[in-house]
C-alpha cells in the first residue's frame, strides 16, 4: 500500500512486515444485557423506509409489528406512486401511523439514501411521539422473533444503539467500500469523480445501514450540527453507500461511543457468489452486493438465530418465495393460520390506472387489449356479447410460490350499453421444441427468453414475457449435474421474425457453469413477431424456444401513426453482424421461405388501425391462453346467483380463489382489536 507518510513510496513488500503500535486501547463495544429483569416498558418507532409494489406484504409486516405503544414512520420512494396511494389511508386510520410528507427518490448507495433517513428523523422529532427507539426496515424484512421478545431486549437496554461493523481491518474496508473515493449523485446515478484523502483523527466505521437508535443520538445527529457533524456532512455527500458508514463512524467519534453496540439486530441472508456479480453498476460507477431472498431451503439459517440477540431477517420477497414467511410467522407465534383464506395465493400489481406513467405504458397496455379482445371472443362464442373498455389494473398471480399467470380488471360494455367490471385470468403458453434423439434432452431443465433477468435469484422478473420493440430479451438456461464434468462448447442462434440471424453466441457448459444468462447483441428497436432461438452441439439441434416481440398499437400514450410504426416496427437489421457463412438444415430457412418472411416482415411495417390490431391478436393468440373470467359488479349482478350473460355464468370474483379480489387477510391491514393493542387478521 502507499506510504500515509509519503505516498510517492510504497509500505511493505517481498518478506517485509512492519508493526505499529498507537498507544490507543482497542475500541471495545459496549455489550447489551440479554434478559430484563424489570420488564420496562418500551417505546418502538419502526421507520419503514419502502419501495416497489409489494402492498401486501408491507400489510402483512405490519400486522405483524403492530402495538398500540409503538409508531409508524412511512417513507415511500418519490417515484412508486402506487404504494403511495396505497398505504395513505392507514395514517387517517391509526393515530401511530404517518406517512412522510417529504419524499426522495433514492437509489443502491446513493447519498439521497442518507439525506432521507436524516430527514425522517428531524421530522420524527417534531411529533408529539414518546419512544425509546427508531428501527429503520423496508418492504424486505420481518420479525423472527416475537414483539414482545424484542421489547424485553430493547427495555433492558435503553439509551444504546445498535449498529453492525464491517468486522474486517480498516483499510480494507475503506478500499472496498470505496471511502477513499469521491462520488457525486446525478440523474439516478452515482458517479465516481476521482480519489480522495479521508480526514486525520477521525475514525472511519461502517457495515451496514439498518440500525435501531437511540432518542438522544437520533436528536444529535438529526439537529444542529456542531463541527464535528459538520465535517462528516461534507464528507458523507460524496461518499457511496453513505448510510451504511455515516452513524458507525460518529457513534465512534462522538460523546456517544459507549452506547456503541456491534449488532443491528438483523441476520441477512448473503449467498456472496450469487449476489456480488456487480448488481448495480446502471446506478453506480462501482460493483455492489446484494443478499439473496430467504427460500424454504434456507430455513436452517432462521432456525439457528432462536438463541441469538437477532430480532429481524431480510431479504423475503413473496413474488419469489412466500412459504417461508408463513413458517416464520409460525415461528414466532402465529397461530392463524388455519382460519385465514387463500394462504398460499399471491397477488402483485404491475399495471394501474391511477399510477401517474400508466398512460404512456404502451406496451403493457397494448398486450392487455389484445388479451381482452381474445377473451371477448371466447364469451361471444357462448352468446356474451361485449366490447373490452378501459384497463383498471393487471396483477401477477402466484399460489403455492407456482406463477399462475396474471390478472387485468377491466371495464366492459355490453351489448345493451351496461356497464360491467371484469377480471380475466390467462397465462403464457410454454414453447419449447426438443430434438429427443439428442444426448442432451434428459439434462436441459430451463431454455427461456424474457427480459429483467436478476442474476441474484435466476429468474425473471417480467413473469409473463411481455416484450416489445424496445425490450431487452435474456436467455436463461439451466443444465442439470449430469453433463459431461469436462464441459461443453455449445451454440445459440438467435433468429428474427423474417428469417435472419441477429446473433450468434457460444457456450462452455461444464459443472461450474450449469445456470447462467445470455443478452444478445442487439440494437433496438427489435423486429416484432416471432423469434426463434435455438441451442446446437455442431450444427445438431438440441432445443429451441420461441418469443414473441409484441407490435404497438399505443405509442405514448396515443394510437400508433404510420411514421411512427414505420419507425418503431422495422427493426434494426442493418446492426446484425454478418452471419452468411451459418447455414443449419431444419433451423434456418431456405432462399424462397425467407423471401416470403421479408416480404411479410416489410408488409407488417405498415400496419396501423384496425390492421394492425388484427395482427398483434394473431400473434398474441399463439403465445397465451384466457383462463376464466370473473364478475366484479355489473347490472347482473345477483348476490346469491351467479351473473348471466347469454349462455355464460361469471363466477363473483370475491368467490373465485384466483382474483385479486379474493378476500386476502394476510395480505389485508386487519382490525383493531382494543383489548390486546394488536390488529387481528381474522
Amino acid at each position: 500500500m502507499k506510504c500515509p507518510g509519503n505516498p510517492t513510496e510504497m509500505c511493505g513488500g517481498y518478506f517485509t512486515m512492519n508493526v505499529f503500535e498507537t498507544g490507543l486501547e482497542k475500541f471495545v463495544p459496549h455489550v447489551p444485557i440479554t434478559v430484563n429483569q424489570k420488564q420496562e416498558s418500551v417505546r418502538i418507532i419502526f421507520l419503514l423506509t419502502l419501495n416497489g409494489r409489494a402492498v401486501r406484504q408491507v400489510n402483512r409486516l405490519i400486522n405483524t409489528l403492530y402495538r398500540r405503544n409503538h409508531y409508524f414512520y412511512i417513507h415511500v420512494d418519490k417515484r412508486q406512486d402506487y404504494l403511495h396511494r396505497k398505504l395513505s389511508i392507514l395514517q387517517t386510520k391509526f393515530s401511530n401511523i404517518k406517512l412522510a410528507e417529504k419524499r426522495f427518490s433514492s437509489i443502491w448507495g446513493g447519498a439521497s439514501l442518507l439525506k432521507m433517513l436524516l430527514t425522517s428523523m428531524r421530522d420524527i422529532l417534531t411529533l408529539d411521539w414518546e419512544w425509546d427507539f427508531v428501527i429503520n426496515l423496508s418492504e424486505s424484512d420481518f420479525p423472527i422473533k416475537s414483539i414482545e421478545d424484542l421489547e424485553n431486549f430493547l427495555s433492558a437496554n435503553k439509551g444504546l444503539n445498535f449498529v453492525k461493523s464491517h468486522g474486517r481491518e480498516v483499510q480494507r474496508f475503506i478500499k472496498k467500500q470505496g471511502l477513499d473515493k469521491t462520488f457525486i449523485e446525478c440523474e439516478t446515478h452515482m458517479w465516481r469523480v476521482g480519489d480522495r484523502k479521508l480526514p486525520r483523527g477521525v475514525v472511519i466505521d461502517g457495515g451496514s445501514d439498518w440500525i435501531a437508535l437511540s432518542p438522544k443520538f437520533v436528536a444529535y445527529v438529526a439537529g444542529e450540527h456542531d463541527e464535528l457533524l459538520a465535517g462528516l456532512d461534507v464528507i458523507f455527500q460524496h461518499t457511496l453507500l453513505p448510510a451504511e458508514s455515516f452513524f458507525h463512524t460518529v457513534l465512534r467519534n462522538s460523546q456517544f461511543c459507549n452506547t456503541y453496540v456491534d449488532n443491528n439486530l438483523h441476520v441477512t441472508n448473503w449467498k456472496r457468489k450469487l449476489g456480488c456479480k456487480c448488481q448495480y453498476k446502471h446506478v453506480v460507477d462501482w460493483c455492489g452486493c446484494s443478499p439473496n431472498d430467504f427460500k424454504t431451503e434456507d430455513w436452517p439459517r432462521i432456525q439457528n438465530t432462536k438463541d441469538r440477540q437477532l430480532f429481524f431477517a431480510r431479504k423475503f420477497e413473496p413474488i419469489i418465495n412466500q412459504e417461508v414467511i408463513t413458517r416464520v410467522e409460525q415461528f414466532i407465534g402465529f397461530e392463524d393460520h388455519y382460519l385465514l383464506q387463500n394462504l398460499e395465493a399471491y397477488w402483485q400489481s404491475i399495471y394501474n390506472i391511477d399510477d401517474l406513467t400508466s398512460s404512456t405504458d404502451d406496451l403493457m397496455l397494448t398486450h392487455a387489449a389484445s388479451i381482452l379482445r381474445q377473451n371477448a371472443n371466447i364469451l361471444n362464442q357462448e352468446g356474451c356479447l361485449l366490447e373490452p373498455d378501459e384497463v383498471i389494473e393487471i396483477s401477477l398471480y402466484n399460489f403455492a410460490d407456482t406463477y399462475k399467470g396474471n390478472l387485468i380488471l377491466h371495464k366492459a360494455i355490453l351489448d345493451n350499453g351496461d356497464n360491467i367490471l371484469l377480471e380475466t385470468w390467462y397465462k403464457p403458453k410454454q414453447i419449447l421444441d426438443f430434438n429427443f434423439e439428442s444426448r442432451y434432452v434428459d439434462i436441459i431443465k430451463t431454455f427461456k427468453v424474457s427480459s429483467e433477468y436478476d442474476q441474484k435469484e435466476i429468474t425473471f422478473r417480467n413473469f409473463a414475457n411481455i416484450l416489445g420493440p424496445l425490450s431487452e430479451p435474456n436467455l436463461l438456461y439451466q443444465f442439470s449435474s449430469d453433463i459431461d464434468k469436462k464441459g461443453e462448447n455449445l451454440t445459440v442462434l438467435w433468429l428474427d421474425p423474417a428469417g435472419v440471424i441477429a446473433d450468434v453466441n457460444h457456450l462452455h457448459v461444464d459443472e461450474n457453469n450449469l445456470t447462467n444468462f445470455i443478452k444478445p447483441n442487439l440494437k433496438i428497436p427489435l423486429l416484432p413477431g416471432i423469434w426463434k432461438v435455438g441451442l446446437f452441439e455442431n450444427s445438431e439441434f438440441i432445443v429451441f424456444t420461441r418469443f414473441l416481440i409484441t407490435p404497438l398499437e399505443l405509442f405514448s400514450g396515443k394510437e400508433i401513426s404510420h411514421h411512427e410504426a414505420t419507425i418503431i416496427h422495422s427493426g434494426s437489421q442493418s446492426a446484425y453482424k454478418n452471419f452468411s457463412n451459418i447455414n443449419i438444415v431444419n433451423f434456418l430457412p431456405n432462399e424462397n421461405e425467407r423471401l416470403l418472411l421479408k416480404k411479410v416482415s416489410n408488409s407488417n411495417i405498415k400496419r396501423v388501425n384496425k390492421d394492425l390490431r388484427e395482427w398483434i391478436d394473431n400473434l398474441t393468440s399463439s403465445f397465451y391462453s384466457v383462463l376464466g373470467t370473473c364478475v366484479a359488479s355489473s347490472s347482473l349482478n345477483d348476490v346469491k346467483l351467479k351473473p348471466l350473460c347469454g349462455n355464460h355464468k361469471f363466477e363473483h370474483c370475491s368467490s373465485t380463489g384466483w382474483s385479486s379480489l379474493s378476500p386476502d387477510p394476510k395480505g389485508s391491514i386487519g382490525k383493531f382489536n382494543e383489548s390486546t393493542g394488536r390488529l387481528v387478521r381474522v
